[in-house]
């Protein structure tokens, strides 16, 4: 890969994750200032999932009909850019619901579809292993810089800025999306029912269902840990600095993902990645003391890095070639779209009739649930192997 397209992909990255660190900490307090209540800004978080259920396989489906992935990247970035602007007309409950609908569906397209771009030119020149982290720490980077920057101007001038902030990252985005670029795809003639043929190996079933369960627990992270922090009394730059401890351990783990991934497989990883979830979680829920929270976010590094980094390179074990797309878009589709939406709803009723800690023993529950799922692989992969 060539260095001004690891340049491009670079800040591609960058930008949409900056995009992710306003919506992620600060949504929800942005909501909570426009006077709606924690079901109301629930149920609004969960449009960041929701949409995830349909648009990443339709837009895979597409790009890979197409064999154009570079092309719907740029113009769903145009597009959203576009739709976010929208945000200084809304008024009422139900606009602000189908502004989240529309925007999330447009952006789902972006990162499966990038992600995609991504590994089919690291894997045209063998590089997997050794770029894909160092490209991929970019969106580490860019979520750390807008918590940190976000967090110090709404403290200072307050969270009526998110819309601001939103607009110029989006259309940043947009524009760097011309400088994308992947090695030719093969344009062929769709096989019918060739993903059924790949869905038909119980092993991917059992790594979607890890998937699944994996990121339901974060959901309960990505819409209430602002609010949970803010509870125990941290101000909005205090939140900030938590997320981009987190985020910081991130791109630790991507720096050096090459190390890891040449010496392990990316089924130990992943338990590796589940059991670090069921202490992370636990930690928040009943030790939610300064000092063991910051513990817990390093923990980041394990629970989304690590898994993610695995995740990605076993998917290519099954979805290869002219299924890569839809195989990066089904992924996002059970765990973030299918598994984002149900945890995040889940965790919504049990901040709302319990004590707020239970969401987070509920994410720690469904980590050994997805830790119990990926052991059902291991055994098949290894006897595969030997054989």
């Amino acid at each position: 890969m060539a260095p001004s397209v690891r340049w491009a992909f670079g800040s591609f990255f960058f930008l949409y994750f900056a995009y992710v660190g306003l919506v992620s900490p600060y949504a929800s307090l942005f909501f909570l200032d426009r006077g709606f209540s924690v079901i109301e800004i629930a149920i609004l978080m969960s449009m960041l999932q929701i949409t995830r259920i349909i648009g990443p396989i339709s837009w895979g489906w597409l790009a890979d009909y197409l064999s154009n992935r570079i092309s719907i990247i740029r113009f769903c970035a145009c597009l959203a850019a576009v739709v976010f602007l929208a945000i200084y007309f809304l008024e009422s409950y139900i606009a602000f619901f189908v502004w989240m609908f529309v925007l999330h569906t447009i952006l789902s397209s972006l990162m499966p579809l990038g992600e995609s771009a991504t590994v089919h030119a690291l894997f045209k020149d063998n590089s997997f292993d050794k770029r894909y982290g160092r490209l991929r720490l970019w969106g580490s980077i860019g979520f750390i810089a807008m918590v940190l920057v976000a967090g110090e101007l709404f403290q200072r001038k307050g969270i009526e800025l998110y819309p601001v902030l939103g607009v110029i990252v989006l259309i940043s985005l947009a524009l760097v999306s011309f400088s994308l670029y992947e090695p030719k795809m093969e344009r062929r003639k769709m096989v019918k029912g060739e993903l059924l043929v790949v869905l038909f190996n119980p092993d991917v079933r059992w790594f979607l269902l890890s998937g699944f369960f994996m990121v339901f627990a974060h959901a309960a992270l990505y819409v209430f840990y602002s609010l949970y922090l803010s509870n125990l009394g941290y101000n909005k730059f205090q939140i900030g600095l938590f997320w981009a401890l987190s985020v910081f351990a991130e791109v630790i783990f991507f720096y050096f993902q090459s190390k890891v991934l040449s010496r392990l497989d990316p089924e130990v990883v992943l338990q590796a990645s589940f059991g670090v979830g069921v202490i992370r979680f636990a930690l928040i829920a009943f030790y939610p003391i300064t000092f063991v929270l910051i513990i817990a976010q390093v923990m980041h590094a394990g629970t989304f890095a690590a898994h993610h980094s695995a995740a990605t390179k076993l998917l290519q074990r099954w979805f290869t070639g002219p299924l890569q797309a839809r195989g990066q878009a089904l992924m996002a589709t059970v765990s973030y779209g299918l598994g984002g939406t149900l945890g995040g709803l889940c965790a919504g009723w049990l901040w709302d009739a319990s004590q707020p800690r239970n969401v987070f023993v509920m994410s720690a529950l469904a980590c050994g649930l997805a830790g119990m799922a990926i052991q059902k692989l291991r055994p098949r992969q290894i006897t595969s192997q030997r054989n």
